[in-house]
């Protein structure tokens, strides 16, 4: 199947086929000079391709974890820090909802008088959220 044939399967661009190829994570099975081929299993490569990036795999993760026969090889080490990792998010992610929704129905005059707000800053500011997200403090500079 030609390179335009997978791209319109598939729905990847034809450059990042070509980039795919590039960098070992798919074969084309043409010869030089003749246009992109590729065998019905690329379609199982692109698959992985695609899981891993969602997962937030990096290109070179995803690529590791393919043998150059095309056969899955996964680093199941990697794949539960990547699940660890995404847990975290989720967690984060919630909290963060979970002070939104608060924001938006609390019912005090004005979010100074919400003690629940106040908790919320205080702990901002005292640089509590950076250390459970492991993130920079948007209350420091940048220096």
């Amino acid at each position: 199947m030609d390179i335009a044939q997978v791209s319109k399967r598939s729905g990847v661009p034809a450059s990042a086929l070509r980039y795919y190829e590039k960098v070992g994570l798919i074969a084309s099975v043409s010869e030089k000079g003749e246009r992109r081929k590729f065998p019905d299993a690329v379609f199982d490569r692109l698959a992985l391709i695609a899981l891993g990036q969602g997962a937030g795999l990096s290109l070179n993760d995803i690529r590791s974890m393919l043998t150059p026969e095309g056969e899955p090889d996964i680093d199941r080490q990697l794949l539960a820090a990547k699940a660890d990792e995404l847990d975290a998010t989720v967690k984060r992610l919630r909290a963060m909802s979970k002070g939104l929704r608060h924001a938006a129905q609390c019912p005090a005059p004005n979010h100074a008088a919400c003690p629940s707000f106040q908790k919320l800053l205080s702990a901002a500011a005292s640089g509590a959220l950076e250390r459970r997200w492991g993130k920079r403090s948007l209350f420091r500079s940048s220096s």
